[in-house]
C-alpha cells in the first residue's frame, strides 16, 4: 500500500458510496484511477466488504461493550451470545478482545448478568456504549432500502430502485437522507493483516469534563492522522489512526495524554474486525410487520 491507497480507503470508511471521482478529486488522482485502485485492494483482501452499520438503538436496541483479555475469542462469543447478538468483534495484539452485543430490555441488568456470565473470562471494562446527539427518523421506505444495502452498500440507484420496486426518485432522496443520518455509516471492512507498510490502530480516550471540546482539541491537533471519524461514547472518544511505524504507536498515545480534558488513554491494534448483520436484519423483519410507518431516535447530550 501506499498513501494514496490510505487516503482512499480513509474515504471509503467515512462514506463508502462517496463517488470514485470525488475520492480522485480530493486525493489528486483520476476517477479511474481510484476505481483501479479499490479493486486492487478487494483482490488483496485488503477491503474485505463494505458495510452498512446502524446505531443499534435506532431498532430498540442497547449496546454493551466488552474488553476482556486472555481468553479465546469463540468462548467469549459463545458466552456473551447467551445475553444478546454480537454487534461489533475485534480481537486484538496481547489477546485483547473488544466486543460489544446489542441487547433488548435494561441494559444495566444485562450488564450485571454479563458479568455473572463471564466470570472466567478477565474482563478490563465493561460499559453501555451511548452516542450523544444522534438522531435518526426512518420510514419502512427506508428500511426497504437499508435491507437491500445491507448486501452491498455501494449498489447504484437504478438497482436499488429495481429491488425495491420504488422510483429512483425515491430511492435517491432516501439515500440523501440515510448518508446525512448520524446514526448510519456506509463503511467497510478492512484487513489488518493485508495493509503491508501501515499499521491501524484505535486509542480509547478517557475524557474529564466537556467531551465535545475535547473531541475539538483532539482533531485540531492529530485530525490529519485520523484513519476514519472518531467515536464517540459519553465520557470516551474512540480515535482511529494509520502508522508505517510501530514506535510512533507509543509516541502518539503519549502526545495525547497531554491534550486538555484527556484523563485516561489505552492502545489498541487490531488483528481483525467484523460486524455481524444477523441482530440488524431480524430487527428489520420485526419492524416490517409492524404499524408504525416511522422509527424516530434522539439522545440529548
Amino acid at each position: 500500500m501506499d498513501k494514496i491507497d490510505i487516503h482512499i480507503l480513509s474515504h471509503l470508511l467515512n462514506n463508502c458510496r462517496m463517488p470514485d471521482r470525488q475520492i480522485g478529486n480530493n486525493v489528486g488522482i483520476s476517477g479511474g484511477a481510484v476505481k483501479s485502485r479499490i479493486q486492487k485492494m478487494l483482490d488483496k483482501k485488503i477491503i474485505e466488504e463494505f458495510a452498512l452499520k446502524i446505531e443499534p438503538p435506532v431498532l430498540g436496541y442497547s449496546v454493551i461493550y466488552f474488553v476482556a483479555t486472555g481468553t479465546d475469542l469463540q468462548y467469549i462469543l459463545d458466552q456473551v451470545k447467551l445475553i444478546g447478538e454480537p454487534f461489533f468483534v475485534v480481537p486484538c495484539v496481547g489477546s485483547v478482545t473488544v466486543c460489544s452485543i446489542v441487547v433488548k430490555g435494561d441494559p444495566n441488568q444485562k450488564m450485571e448478568l454479563a458479568k455473572k456470565i463471564l466470570q472466567g473470562v478477565r474482563v478490563l471494562s465493561i460499559f453501555e456504549a451511548k452516542n450523544p446527539g444522534i438522531r435518526s427518523d426512518l420510514t419502512k421506505t427506508d428500511l426497504e432500502i437499508i435491507e437491500i444495502l445491507l448486501k452491498n452498500p455501494r449498489l447504484k440507484i437504478e438497482d436499488i430502485a429495481n429491488l425495491a420496486h420504488l422510483s429512483t426518485k425515491t430511492v435517491a432522496r432516501s439515500l440523501d437522507k440515510l448518508q446525512n443520518d448520524e446514526a448510519i455509516q456506509f463503511t467497510l471492512l478492512y484487513n489488518p493483516k493485508e495493509m503491508i507498510g501501515y499499521i491501524p490502530f484505535a486509542i480509547l480516550v478517557g475524557v474529564e469534563g466537556n467531551v465535545k471540546k475535547t473531541l475539538q482539541n483532539l482533531e485540531k491537533e492529530f485530525g490529519k492522522a485520523f484513519l476514519q471519524k472518531p467515536f464517540v461514547n459519553m465520557n470516551q472518544i474512540v480515535l482511529f489512526f494509520y502508522s508505517d511505524n510501530i514506535f510512533k504507536l507509543d509516541e502518539l498515545t503519549q502526545l495525547i495524554q497531554k491534550i486538555g480534558g484527556v484523563r485516561s488513554v489505552d492502545l489498541f491494534i487490531p488483528k481483525k474486525i467484523s460486524f455481524p448483520q444477523k441482530w440488524v436484519m431480524d430487527s428489520i423483519k420485526e419492524v416490517k410487520t409492524s404499524k408504525r410507518l416511522h422509527l424516530s431516535y434522539q439522545i440529548h447530550s
